[in-house]
């Protein structure tokens, strides 16, 4: 079997967590932390209370081809989502019991938590929208046939924004049933935009993702955007923002993936990969790590902001390649530091935090290998 490592076969005790008054959230009282030394599932969830150097076994394994693109914790209490390929998954106990609830039209689904226990799902690249209350999945019809990033607003249940592919905002106020575009395109059109990365809790604040225009952040919904700088360490170069992330702990700090055109340039030696980090929003950026053998990045590395540490990301290196499996590292940009751990899992394609203890980290894992 591929999963009897060290890392699944902690001991129970390293599971099962008493909860303290101290340990709530002030914002999530019902939470708890998860009762169980084992998850009940196909394998899609595990979770984890140590930054990955233990994960919790799971019932069922994991068969391949699956990736679980969506992942979510809500705020109904102790209630999660995920899916696998095309399949939704809920767990109602704090992600100790995953059941099917229904098939998607997609088979690469994510998702975002919206309030009132409801969330979107959505493909990446794609036009598959769906409203999910519930156990009730509501298909939508999507404002673009290439959504690349998805928000929605804590002070307004109703109310979902969407990007399309040209870096044009979509507005609705009743759930996703009807939409209408909102301000200019984010790099003025003529861009491929790989992502849109909403602040969860601000809607109006976003920032884009340009191929060779680098990044571009918006405050006001999309009615104007301001180019980001420090992409390239050149000054005018050219650069690949390919993902952010706005820091659910501070709005002002956003993480992102992207690569420096001019190091990756023909003869340079270097790819110009680096994960990036931004302090005012996501108008100027500066490095925090560089693409090597220690610290592997790709195209589409996962980030993952700690909801409560604003200097705090983890990322994931992971293949099914010579069954080298899955790193995950934690950097801490106020030290510089980076932990890493490894799974045998083929990757980690998602990740939530619980919100009575952000210790436990829920992960969304990949079977890739056919053998």
């Amino acid at each position: 079997m591929k999963r009897t490592g060290s890392a699944v076969t902690a001991a129970a005790a390293a599971f099962v967590l008493a909860q303290s008054p101290s340990a709530v959230a002030a914002d999530a009282p019902a939470w708890t932390v998860p009762s169980c030394a084992r998850v009940t599932g196909d394998g899609a969830v595990t979770y984890t209370t140590d930054d990955g150097a233990s994960l919790a076994p799971t019932t069922g394994t994991l068969k391949p081809v699956s990736y679980t693109h969506g992942l979510v914790a809500l705020d109904t209490p102790n209630t999660l989502l995920a899916t696998r390929n095309s399949e939704l998954q809920r767990s109602t106990d704090a992600g100790c019991t995953w059941t099917r609830v229904a098939t998607l039209g997609s088979g690469s689904t994510r998702l975002t938590a919206a309030p009132g226990g409801r969330a979107f799902a959505w493909e990446m690249s794609g036009a598959y929208l769906a409203r999910v209350d519930g156990r009730t999945v509501t298909p939508l019809t999507a404002p673009t046939a290439n959504i690349v990033g998805v928000g929605t607003d804590r002070a307004r249940p109703g109310h979902v924004r969407l990007a399309g592919g040209d870096g044009r905002l979509f507005d609705s106020t009743d759930g996703g049933a009807s939409w209408k575009a909102v301000g200019s395109r984010a790099f003025g059109g003529g861009t491929t935009v790989y992502s849109v990365a909403f602040d969860p809790a601000d809607p109006d604040h976003a920032v884009a993702g340009g191929m060779a225009r680098g990044g571009a952040v918006t405050t006001d919904g999309g009615a104007t955007w301001t180019s980001s700088t420090g992409l390239s360490a050149t000054a005018g170069g050219a650069a690949n923002l390919f993902h952010a992330v706005v820091s659910p702990a501070n709005p002002s700090v956003v993480h992102a993936l992207g690569i420096d055109l001019v190091e990756a340039a023909p003869g340079s030696g270097s790819e110009g990969r680096h994960l990036y980090r931004s302090a005012d929003g996501g108008r100027t950026f500066v490095k925090t790590v560089d693409d090597s053998a220690e610290t592997k990045l790709t195209n589409g590395t996962l980030l993952a902001p700690s909801p409560t540490d604003a200097n705090v990301l983890y990322f994931a290196y992971g293949t099914y390649y010579q069954d080298y499996g899955t790193d995950l590292f934690r950097l801490d940009t106020a030290t510089g530091k980076i932990g890493k751990t490894h799974n045998a899992y083929d990757g980690i394609s998602a990740i939530a935090f619980n919100p009575a203890r952000p210790k436990v980290m829920y992960l969304g894992v990949e079977e890739v290998r056919v053998d």
